[in-house]
């Protein structure tokens, strides 16, 4: 037990006769750990990027809101009729009539 951990750290399964096997062996897990790498490296930047996203989502969510309440505050008739009245215009006095078209069918 001891010889075969020793022939490890001396690295002699690199050199004896069935070496080429091993070295297969080697290239095979290093390959599957740099993609193992590469992938955990994309995954963390797929995680940034939604947190940078939802970010985003909320800053333009606040927008609307406040666009909104803008638009809301500005539908208001006492809103309107404070505009109207700097530009010089008054509700009318009488209230509108209907007019009634009757057809000729």
């Amino acid at each position: 037990m001891k010889k075969g951990l020793l022939d490890i750290l001396k690295g002699k399964f690199l050199v004896s006769g069935d070496a080429p096997k091993n070295w297969l062996f080697l290239l095979f897990a290093s390959f599957l750990a740099a993609l193992m790498i590469s992938s955990s490296h994309r995954a963390d930047k797929k995680v940034h990027e939604i947190a940078a996203l939802n970010e985003e989502v909320r800053k333009l969510r606040s927008e609307f809101v406040e666009g909104r309440s803008a638009v809301q505050q500005m539908r208001l008739e006492s809103s309107i009729r404070k505009s109207m009245a700097e530009a010089g215009l008054e509700p009318s006095k009488n209230p509108p009539k209907k007019i009634k078209v009757k057809s000729e069918n």
